[in-house]
């Protein structure tokens, strides 16, 4: 896919399922100015697990990131932690669940982590005891943030030096492909009814509310993509 800031306004993706290693592979489909570069959208990988942690923690805030390790063991702590539960598969945060974004280089620049709703306490295991392991903190009564019925976006970034050039929404697409493909009904995510922006965003791709929601402390609404409603026709 081509994008970049003469394509931020027409910018539509569109993904084939390919047999040659890749989950999605891009389609160029159109000429756009000269300042676009190649994104690439595929499947992530173990070896990626330090940077997709990285991303991941810009997704929850480093705020919330120093709830869950305390001050003692800090950012640096709480990025090994996340290493590790990314480059696992039992996981909420693994690789499994992680489509990335690459760049020309194949760095990567965005991540997007899905799962089936229905499996957010089991996969949330290997978090609660990693924690309580590493850290001596329980958080074994966190608050359901999904259920049955969903693809859940757990956590969306974008490296902040590639924001604003279309990377969330192509990786909103493809996370849309990805429920399909798994035959869910939706796609699910909270956001911050604090943070417009994000919304707006989300209703750009045809995210559409559904009711409030509770996370980290925060007020939030619950969205969702919803196959079947007008905007998939």
């Amino acid at each position: 896919v081509l994008v970049g800031k003469a394509a931020r306004l027409w910018l539509d993706l569109y993904f084939w399922q390919s047999s040659l290693g890749k989950l999605y592979q891009p389609i160029i489909f159109k000429h756009i100015a000269d300042d676009c570069f190649m994104l690439i959208i595929e499947q992530a990988q173990p070896s990626q697990a330090a940077d997709i942690a990285r991303l991941i923690m810009e997704a929850m805030n480093h705020d919330c990131c120093l709830y869950f390790a305390g001050e003692t063991h800090g950012l640096m702590g709480f990025h090994q932690l996340m290493t590790h539960l990314v480059g696992r598969t039992d996981s909420q945060y693994s690789y499994l669940n992680t489509l990335v974004a690459l760049d020309a280089a194949g760095k990567v620049i965005g991540i997007c982590t899905s799962y089936d709703g229905a499996e957010l306490r089991r996969l949330r295991t290997a978090f609660v005891q990693s924690c309580l392991e590493q850290f001596g903190r329980d958080f074994s009564d966190m608050d359901d943030e999904t259920a049955a019925g969903e693809l859940y976006v757990d956590s969306l970034a974008v490296d902040a030096h590639h924001r604003g050039q279309g990377i969330a929404k192509a990786l909103l697409k493809a996370t849309i492909l990805r429920a399909s493909r798994l035959s869910l009904p939706a796609v699910g995510l909270l956001v911050d009814k604090g943070n417009p922006k994000a919304e707006k965003l989300y209703h750009d791709v045809g995210f559409r509310y559904v009711g409030d929601n509770q996370w980290g402390g925060h007020a939030m609404k619950h969205l969702q993509y919803v196959f079947g409603d007008e905007h998939d026709a």
